[in-house]
Order: structure tokens, then C-alpha cells, then sequence
């Protein structure tokens, strides 16, 4: 009796095991999408000579994601906006908007065929020095 039981609660329970686990890769992969639009702007609006085209800025986000985003190898590439329209001027905005789509890895595979890959991004908005 306690094998048939088992059996019966046995897919629910690693189904929710699981789930746990892909809800916290997405969660650990979107603080990392918000920690690299932070550092590409810190490293964007910090007073040097000369100031970091909005090439190497995209750079500096593209190299944070890379090293710590969890993929399991099948990386989406993370598209990333640099906005300094006000100018570069001390005390004006620049923004840096990162996005990147999650495709999961697992049970995320069968939810992202089912409703679509889960986009994740991130805005940052710093004044320069």
C-alpha cells in the first residue's frame, strides 16, 4: 500500500521540487540582468578621461551577464540600449536598459513551448559626475 502511495505522490512532488528549481535560476538570472545594466552604467557616468563610448559600455554589461548568467549552454544573447540622449555633461542621465530572454532549462523548456520564453530586463538610470 505504501509503494502504491508513493508512487502517486512521487510525480507531484518532483514536479514541484523541480519547479522550485527553475523559479530560482529565472529569479538568480534576473538580479543578474539588474547587477549588469548597474555596472555598465557606474562604469558609463565615472568621471574619466576620455568617457566610455556607448560601445564599451554595452561591453561592460555584455561581459557581466556572460560570466555569471545561468544557461546550462544555450545562452540567449542579452541585447543592451545605451541612452545618452541629455548629453555627458556632469549631472546628466545616462541609461542603460538590458534584456534578455529566459528559455529555461527543464520544466522551463516544456513552459516556455507551451506560453513563450519569459523576457527578463533591467533599467538603470545614473547621473554623470
Amino acid at each position: 500500500m505504501a509503494v502504491v502511495e508513493f508512487g502517486l505522490i512521487l510525480p507531484l512532488l518532483l514536479l514541484l521540487v523541480f519547479g522550485m528549481v527553475e523559479f530560482s535560476i529565472a529569479l538568480y538570472d534576473k538580479a543578474v540582468i539588474t547587477n549588469a545594466s548597474r555596472e555598465a552604467a557606474r562604469a558609463g557616468v565615472m568621471y574619466k578621461v576620455p568617457q566610455l563610448t556607448p560601445a564599451q559600455i554595452t561591453t561592460v554589461a555584455q561581459n557581466y551577464a556572460s560570466t555569471y548568467l545561468i544557461t546550462f549552454g544555450t545562452a540567449a544573447p542579452v541585447s543592451v540600449a545605451v541612452d545618452q540622449s541629455s548629453g555627458t555633461t556632469t549631472g546628466q542621465p545616462l541609461k542603460v536598459t538590458l534584456t534578455y530572454t529566459y528559455s529555461g532549462v527543464g520544466l522551463g523548456t516544456i513552459v516556455t513551448q507551451l506560453v513563450g520564453a519569459i523576457p527578463i530586463s533591467a533599467v538603470t538610470t545614473m547621473n554623470y559626475e
